[in-house]
């Protein structure tokens, strides 16, 4: 594999397949894989944080030499390596099945974060581990995607609070070399690289890549030596504050990632801009297809037919604007090659509401064919939010439709679940099938015991994770005994526990349920039926409004009256949401209708029977049906948090505790396990990715393909007719 050459090379020849599948994130959603680098080395596997690549950089040739010469390992690594090479082999499935000409027909997809493993820290939140739920799932399916990305070496935010209370984290510089990532090289074994002379001086990207099972992520970095210092600050940070830094961001990634395409030979169909970050994409391909010679006009009706576009945005200011002063800057000698004018571009991104700049959101959605919003709600959200550009239409004609955003299952349901118990009640090919109800409707068959005593386990083994990292957090010199009792240490795996774990923003409400602290203090410190509260998320840096929520979040946590029942716990990632989303009782979300778009940590959850208490919006509207969990109808006015507030606390004490604590002489609460079970049946074939990824495919890039494969033949018709007549 060209650019992993060289990467183990104290690696014996006899598992010489452990440096191809330690660079492919196969191995993170399947446990079998995980399971062989922990039998390479237990201890190097935790110590590493489950990172294979940083394991066996680690280990000793006579470590590796040992392993190879040991039968049992022997037999474990060639049955892994045989699973995963069968998984890689190019064969028929689903897409396969279901698409014509499928190896012509490649799907690039553009987002600005990734959310893949905690080894790989160029995410933020939610968007980012949709994407990359997305990526696997197309993996799985057999549909042939490529992803690209930004690296950000430097833009991974490490959270730390301090006795204040206020998040004063830094950012961490991605170690590079020991990650699942490698560095593309061109023939001659130096750094690809690819210019983007739209900026002056020209910037000069590199390539980075990650495998992704069958799919390849390619991700840009502006910080190679070619690029003057100021450029290659570029793919520093994600969701820079800095708005002439994110315009250039943001053309690195459209404009840049085609051309990268291109130069890796890359021959795709379909574009799929996730947001509108990537948008400027559009611009590029339509200049190609000028460049080889076609009118202004079909070129953009050619790519507009052929390109698909998300939009996650419910709030007008989320979306990305420019001055046209800072698009003069920078696009003024770019458009002649695309023989499109300034003010045909500027009308392209104008906002009929706000037209004082160009709209990336608006741009994006005159460009493309297929539009859509990642829930029911948020559909009807967007179409309101975005009527004006379709003045001439009905509200329930405007061309946004929606595609309800869902989680990869083999990534978020918990091992011991999904081999122990579903395995058993469900039929070993339940994980094959996640998609279709009618196996979910044997979650039934399931003693209540089992699923039971299978929670309580995974409780205990959240709660140790916590004191684990409170332990580590105590031995740093200077650490503040409050902070440390503040992180979780007087957790009680006997309580009922709440879960609160997202990114810290104002329009997510994190500390409404403090609104009424005497109350509060009163359900959580029940002697007989007590109620503890995790939360954890991050906020972001610029947003001082956001960390002033936190502060209030973690100075609760700190206060003696609610006798630890609170925990925040710091740098909240992907592995502790892991934890997180199995071990938790109830999981909570009270966002402020209607700015959840869709929301996907509560997926997660009620995938591993995790019920959820939430405010009915984004997906919750369409997951709740009065026995899977408990919803909210969220009031309205100036007084809507206190009355929101109040209506979670009489859910809490009026019929979430009461039912948890409801216990038979084993100790099991079989009301509490129907509502667990309801929640699993709802959420496995609902709002999977495999569910997302087959709608996408069916109704939108199917479309694209075959509007792409006619514009091919009129091409090559009209080629055909030159050269008749230039042989007459």
């Amino acid at each position: 594999m060209k650019g992993i050459k060289d990467k183990f090379s104290h690696l014996p020849e006899a598992i010489s397949g452990l440096r191809e599948l330690a660079y492919n994130l196969w191995w993170s959603w399947h446990p079998e894989g995980r399971g062989l680098f922990r039998l390479l080395n237990r201890q190097g596997w935790y110590l590493s944080n489950h990172n294979p690549v940083k394991m066996i950089n680690r280990m000793d040739r006579g470590a590796l030499e040992e392993a190879s010469s040991d039968s049992h390992f022997m037999r474990h690594y060639d049955s892994v390596m045989a699973r995963f090479e069968s998984y890689m082999t190019p064969s028929r499935g689903w897409f396969c099945d279901n698409v014509q000409q499928p190896e012509k027909n490649k799907i690039a997809y553009f987002s600005a974060e990734y959310g893949l493993h905690h080894a790989l820290p160029f995410y933020a939140g939610g968007l980012g581990f949709l994407a990359g739920d997305f990526l696997k799932e197309c993996s799985d399916l057999g549909i042939p995607l490529v992803g690209v990305g930004f690296m950000y070496p430097k833009g991974y935010l490490r959270q730390m609070i301090s006795p204040e209370g206020w998040q004063v984290g830094a950012c961490e510089m991605m170690d590079r070399e020991n990650a699942p990532i490698r560095k593309l090289e061109d023939s001659n074994g130096d750094p690809l690289t690819i210019k983007v002379p739209i900026m002056d001086p020209t910037i000069y990207l590199e390539v980075w890549m990650v495998q992704v099972g069958k799919t390849s992520l390619y991700l840009i970095d502006t910080s190679c030596e070619a690029n003057e210092e100021e450029n290659r600050l570029i793919s520093d940070r994600l969701y820079t504050g800095d708005l002439e830094q994110r315009l250039r961001q943001e053309i690195v990634l459209g404009i840049g990632g085609v051309r990268i395409l291109h130069q890796l030979g890359v021959d795709y169909s379909v574009l799929h801009c996730n947001e509108g970050h990537p948008a400027f994409a559009v611009l590029e391909r339509i200049r190609e297809k000028v460049e080889g010679g076609m009118s202004y006009r079909d070129a953009f009706e050619c790519v507009k037919n052929t390109t698909v576009f998300t939009t996650h945005t419910p709030v007008p200011a989320g979306h990305d604007v420019f001055s046209y002063q800072l698009m003069d800057k920078y696009f003024g000698s770019y458009l002649p090659t695309l023989d499109l004018s300034r003010d045909e571009l500027f009308r392209l991104g104008m906002n009929p509401a706000k037209p004082e700049g160009f709209n990336m959101t608006a741009f994006a959605l005159r460009c493309t064919a297929y539009r859509n919003a990642v829930s029911k709600k948020h559909g009807e959200v967007s179409r309101k939010m975005w009527q004006q550009l379709w003045p001439e239409l009905a509200m329930d004609k405007i061309p946004i439709e929606y595609i309800t955003n869902g989680v990869h299952v083999p990534s978020w349901i918990d091992r011991r679940l999904g081999d122990v118990i579903f395995n058993r009640y469900l039929g070993r090919t339940w994980l094959e099938e996640h998609d279709q109800p009618a196996i979910w409707e044997l979650i039934d068959e399931i003693p209540d015991s089992a699923l039971w005593e299978h929670h309580r386990y995974m409780k205990e083994m959240l709660i140790a994770k916590i004191r684990e990292r409170a332990r580590i957090k105590w031995r740093n010199a200077g650490s503040d005994p409050n902070n440390v009792m503040a992180s979780g240490v007087l957790l009680d795996s006997a309580a009922l526990t709440l879960g609160f774990a997202r990114r810290f923003a104002s329009y997510k409400r994190p500390t409404l349920l403090l609104q009424d602290l005497e109350r509060l203090a009163k359900i959580v410190s029940d002697p007989w039926r007590p109620v503890q509260i995790i939360f954890a998320g991050k906020a972001h840096q610029d947003d001082q409004q956001s960390k002033q929520l936190l502060q209030q979040v973690f100075n609760a946590a700190k206060d003696q009256a609610f006798g630890g029942r609170i925990a925040f716990i710091e740098d909240y990632d992907e592995l502790l949401a892991q934890y997180l989303v199995h071990g938790v009782d109830v999981w909570v979300n009270n966002p402020l209708p209607p700015m959840e778009a869709s929301g996907t940590s509560g997926m997660k959850a009620t995938l591993n029977g995790v019920p959820q208490l939430s405010v009915l919006d984004g997906w919750w509207i369409e997951g709740y049906n009065g026995k899977n969990g408990w919803a909210v109808q969220g009031a309205e006015g100036s007084d809507r948090d206190a009355r929101d507030a109040s209506a979670i606390y009489d859910l809490l004490e009026k019929d979430i505790v009461p039912l948890f604590y409801d216990v038979d002489e084993d100790g099991v609460s079989h009301g509490w396990v129907s509502v667990m079970k309801e929640t699993i049946k709802m959420s496995g074939p609902n709002f999977s990715a495999r569910r997302m990824a087959k709608e996408y495919t069916e109704r939108f890039y199917q479309k694209a393909l075959e509007a792409a494969i006619k514009a091919e033949y009129r091409k090559e018709k009209g080629k055909l007719k030159v050269d008749m007549f230039g042989g007459i």
